[in-house]
């Protein structure tokens, strides 16, 4: 690696970055979690250890009069048998608050899985280099928002000027957890996940729980909700419950209620916000599992088949529907003495409408422009005047 205009190296530590609930020292630096340790080990999934180790929303963030900034990195890059390789994971530059740039890391770890046979190939790769130059001079703040869907450990951060850790601007927290959709799933670049630009258009800090395929009520999750400090809170519920068929009815309606109870246990006057499923027409009255249609692989566009009967939600079986009319009679009930919490009916952020003219690509998972039309309604309905996260007297 070329370092030899380069006069400091930083080690990059937790006072340097935001979003990241945990830090773990590896062979080659740093690795981001988004739980912790205590949190990871109640759950031997290999769908949760992969999408918690996936940095999104968390960022590199310091204040600096350096021009050239240089980040090595090890990532984790996924390759699906018989599907067209993924993209590299995109690293998002802003300076004072702006977008500055964009790059990705080649190279790296690779896991190859293979979703007919259930298995799954790790190897070892190395490090690669992300490298921003012509920055303005001047005391700035600059961060680096790391690829929301890809595991990255940081390796080693270069500067032609010292790095020092970004003061505390004051903006208020805003913790979030949800499924696929609030990780990132298709969104362009880290920043423009629905959840970041909310927390943009918002002027908030976000710290981003969506934890592709595993918002499942788990009891761990909402203890590290209760135990993270935030000044607001949502969580979306919903669609991961119907696609991993995990629970009944019976279940589902305790699983809230203790969920919630547990949040509040840590945060018993915060804002906290349930946001029921988007409109997604695949579960809306079929339930699941859901099961993706792999011959479609090979195209590139892989699509997603409900496998569940519509009969079955007689047994109690669980549909989107099913789980929006629960979710807003179990806030109505409870809000009669928790004046902090909030219901969103999740169509009002995505519903029939927005469906026909940006339609999911694969069935369950929107697209760039859908994320940005989420993560606008979101701003919109939540931190504006009258919405659940405005400041009190707005």
């Amino acid at each position: 690696m070329h370092t030899k205009d380069f006069r400091i190296t930083t080690p990059v530590t937790a006072d340097l970055l935001r979003g990241a609930l945990e830090v773990e020292r590896t062979e080659h630096g740093v690795l981001p979690h988004r739980l912790p340790a205590w949190a990871r080990a109640q759950c031997a999934d290999g769908q949760l250890a992969m999408a918690e180790s996936q940095p999104s929303g968390v960022r590199l963030v310091f204040r600096t009069r350096a021009t050239t900034v240089e980040l090595d990195a090890l990532p984790t890059k996924r390759f699906y048998v018989g599907a067209p390789p993924r993209p590299d994971g995109v690293y998002d530059l802003l300076v004072d608050g702006r977008p500055a740039g964009r790059g990705s890391v080649t190279g790296g770890n690779t896991l190859t899985i293979d979703m007919a046979t259930r298995t799954v190939d790790h190897r070892p790769g190395q490090p690669g280099t992300l490298r921003f130059t012509g920055l303005p001079d001047g005391v700035k703040n600059v961060e680096i928002w790391l690829p929301h869907d890809e595991t990255t450990e940081l390796v080693a951060l270069r500067t032609d000027a010292p790095v020092e850790p970004a003061p505390d601007d004051g903006r208020r927290v805003w913790l979030h957890h949800g499924s696929s959709i609030s990780h990132g799933s298709d969104a362009a670049s880290p920043t423009t996940t629905w959840p970041a630009l909310a927390a943009s258009l918002g002027g908030v800090e976000l710290v981003n729980l969506g934890l592709s395929g595993s918002a499942l009520l788990d009891p761990f999750t909402a203890r590290v909700l209760r135990d993270t400090p935030a000044d607001l809170i949502s969580v979306k519920i919903g669609i991961n419950l119907v696609n991993t068929d995990v629970m009944r009815l019976r279940a589902f309606t305790p699983a809230v209620h203790g969920f919630l109870d547990t949040i509040r246990e840590g945060h018993p006057t915060t804002p906290l916000l349930v946001v029921s499923p988007l409109l997604c027409p695949l579960h809306e009255d079929t339930p699941g599992p859901s099961a993706a249609d792999l011959g479609d692989l090979g195209t590139g566009r892989l699509r997603f088949r409900a496998m569940g009967d519509p009969a079955e939600r007689a047994s109690g079986k669980l549909t989107l529907r099913v789980i929006r009319d629960e979710l807003a009679r179990i806030v109505g009930q409870r809000a009669t003495r928790d004046p902090h919490l909030h219901h969103l009916d999740g169509r009002d952020l995505y519903g029939e409408a927005d469906f026909a003219e940006l339609p999911l690509p694969d069935g369950l998972h929107p697209d760039a422009a859908t994320h940005r039309r989420i993560g606008e309604r979101f701003a919109r309905l939540a931190f504006t005047a009258g919405g659940p996260f405005t400041h009190r007297g707005v």
